[in-house]
């Protein structure tokens, strides 16, 4: 509940009541937020040089901005629910298409600035820009959202079975969820260890923390279900006291390393790297060699043991 103002008194105003405004749900939640972006991105694409590829690259970096959060608010909408129960919760959750499309509506921008520059530009792109990996992740990044996208609509999903649309869905948001994490995580933990050095700025901080956290939360609530049930199939059954102690250390681990990247990551990469496979591989695999996920991999295997009752699955 909150309060605000009438007269000399107040009046209680139920939340519930507001977050079912139409402003803010569905399509008028939708309108409400990618309307404003749209006109900043066009506005930035008036005020920039867009003769050269230099200034069209901006444009891609500058559009892609404005869909980061987005996506991890996807990443994070049923995990709230799960563990914060609630009217903001559920107002989240419901909308949490929408908050996908305006996502999308963003991407949407930066494909026809990535076209742009690779169509119009060619020397510029290929010289400066593409790597062969980072075409392959963006690419399935666009058929991912394209797919996801598609079947979001009853137009699309009518095709596809209920497990199909699960697996295209979940498949889709962890990959889209890798690589703005896994670019921030290298904007902090590695370009600051070359030269010349590049320090990060707050918006790198502010992405990376709050991929994250988002991330975070879904483990959480992962872990949260299976003590559920654990405890509805054998209601006297527990977790052993190691098995709860070694995965409370994992997890604070996980947290140690989700912060120490500029510590690590350079003996992980050498690690890893000497390995002559290792070594092309990150030459065509997305993501490879999965440093930015270490920390996540720990904390999940450290709840996987914190949650595993005895007798359990």
């Amino acid at each position: 509940m909150i309060f605000k103002a009438k007269g000399m008194g107040y009046m209680m105003v139920d939340l519930k009541t507001i977050l079912k405004n139409k402003a803010i749900n569905g399509w008028g939640l939708f309108w409400l937020v990618s309307t404003p972006i749209s006109a900043i991105i066009a506005y930035e694409t008036m005020i920039t040089d867009l003769s050269g590829g230099e200034g069209v690259s901006h444009m891609i970096g500058f559009s892609v901005r404005f869909a980061i959060p987005f996506i991890f608010l996807v990443v994070a909408g049923s995990s709230v629910q799960t563990l914060f129960p609630g009217a903001f919760a559920s107002w989240w959750l419901r909308n949490r298409k929408y908050i996908g499309l305006c996502f999308a509506s963003a991407m949407v921008w930066q494909g026809v600035f990535i076209y742009s520059v690779s169509t119009f530009y060619r020397d510029y792109y290929y010289g400066d820009i593409y790597l062969f990996r980072d075409e392959l992740e963006g690419s399935v990044g666009y058929i991912f959202l394209a797919s996801m996208v598609v079947t979001s609509f009853h137009f699309g999903r009518k095709y596809i079975t209920l497990a199909q649309w699960k697996l295209i869905h979940k498949a889709g948001i962890y990959f889209l969820f890798a690589y703005p994490f896994s670019v921030y995580w290298w904007n902090l933990f590695y370009y600051p260890t070359l030269e010349p050095f590049n320090d990060p700025r707050l918006l790198d901080y502010i992405f990376y923390w709050m991929g994250f956290i988002a991330f975070t939360l879904r483990i959480a609530a992962w872990g949260k279900k299976r003590l559920k049930a654990a405890s509805k199939n054998t209601p006297e059954a527990t977790t052993p006291l190691a098995l709860k102690a070694l995965g409370s250390i994992l997890i604070v681990a996980g947290l140690v390393v989700s912060a120490t990247g500029l510590h690590w990551q350079k003996a992980a990469s050498g690690f890893i790297e000497s390995y002559e496979f290792s070594a092309e591989m990150i030459l065509w695999l997305p993501y490879w060699p999965l440093e930015p996920f270490l920390s996540l991999f720990i904390l999940g295997l450290g709840t996987l043991l914190a949650t595993k009752v005895r007798g359990s699955a």
